[in-house]
């Protein structure tokens, strides 16, 4: 493992005839009501439906999974009203947020996004801890030189300090971010335990 290069977060977006304005009363509004919220997904198992489960186990929540074949369906069903709630990337969502199609909540990043500055996280609205980004990262052959992993690292902590790599990153929702090999070898262990958890507690199978 070399180093960690970009993350893209999620947007928690509902439908505008949601009553719920903010996490705080979306999580009220499911407690009130089990089962009578739904959210779509782009299919069991994607990384959408696992934000959505994660957010249910972090809350005391029950929202009903309605998987779809690919995020374009699914996000159109929430414009359409069809669902309620959806997780998807900033970079799709933040145009139907700006247009009004659709209301955003929070982004599920451990800050704010610069593709929706005004949206809070799902953490500072109340769920400590919630984190749920799709990252990026380089990898190395198993048993590559120290000295050859250290150097590969050197040079793509290096290329990501160019700020036309940034930008190009930034116009795609993308949070540019490097790590040492060792915090990298880390953050994976640590999303393969999280996610291990929620799929286990879940009872969740891929298509």
């Amino acid at each position: 493992m070399l180093s960690l290069v970009a993350s893209i977060p999620f947007a928690l977006i509902v439908h505008p005839s949601l009553p719920a304005k903010s996490v705080k009363e979306l999580i009220a509004l499911a407690k009130a009501k089990p089962g009578s919220l739904n959210y779509s997904s782009a299919g069991n198992g994607t990384s959408n439906h696992l934000a959505g489960e994660l957010f249910k186990s972090m809350t005391g929540t029950f929202m009903v999974h309605i998987p779809y074949k690919g995020s374009a369906p699914a996000l159109n069903d929430l414009i359409a009203g069809q669902v309620q709630l959806m997780y998807d990337l900033v970079l799709t969502a933040a145009p139907h947020v700006k247009s009004g199609a659709v209301r955003a909540l929070a982004v599920t990043g451990r800050e704010r996004s610069a593709a929706l500055p005004g949206v809070p996280t799902v953490a500072e609205s109340g769920v400590p801890g919630y984190e749920v980004t799709a990252w990026f990262g380089f990898f190395a052959p198993a048993g590559t030189p120290v000295a050859v992993v250290n150097t590969l690292n050197a040079e793509t902590v290096k290329a990501m300090r160019l700020q036309d790599l940034r930008d190009r990153l930034g116009s795609q929702g993308a949070e540019p971010i490097t790590s040492t090999p060792e915090q990298f070898s880390g953050y994976v262990r640590d999303e393969l335990t999280k996610w291990t958890r929620v799929v286990k507690a879940s009872g969740m199978k891929a298509d």
